[in-house]
């Protein structure tokens, strides 16, 4: 399993950007990824120099996203309903952007149950619980 570090997060969005800024070729996941930068411009400017990336600190207090968190979850999520992993996770996010008429708008509420399942995780020491997270998801699809 690849676990990137915090610095190697940043540099991949801050990479991708200036890709996709320049028009050079992008790698496939740096194409879902630049999608995902596309739709929020609001971070343009924290991924327009690595260095002030990598120095950035995002807490609670701050009151603002962590732009590098936010997109590496947009991308999460996509590599996962694009290979319904865990199983179910498609299906679910379909219902759930069918209801909300936006995929976009879904995957945040995703990201709200992804967030959950990881903290729960990590509180209890235990594995994730991926039927939790599913689950969750479609509550979110039929309220």
């Amino acid at each position: 399993m690849f676990t990137p570090s915090q610095h190697d997060v940043r540099q991949f969005f801050c990479d991708t950007a200036a890709k996709l800024r320049d028009g050079r070729p992008l790698t496939p996941l740096e194409a879902i990824a630049a999608e995902w930068i596309a739709e929020h411009p609001e971070y343009d400017a924290d991924l327009a120099d690595l260095d002030t990336a990598l120095a950035a600190s995002y807490t609670v207090d701050d009151g603002r996203t962590n732009p590098f968190l936010h997109l590496a979850m947009h991308l999460s999520i996509s590599e996962q309903t694009s290979i319904d992993q865990p199983r179910g996770i498609r299906q679910a996010f379909e219902l759930l952007a069918a209801k909300r008429g936006s995929a976009h708008a879904a995957q945040h509420e995703v990201m709200e149950c992804l967030g959950e399942m990881m903290w729960t995780s990590q509180r209890s020491g235990l594995p994730p619980d991926g039927e939790a997270y599913i689950d969750c998801v479609r509550r979110r699809a039929i309220r």
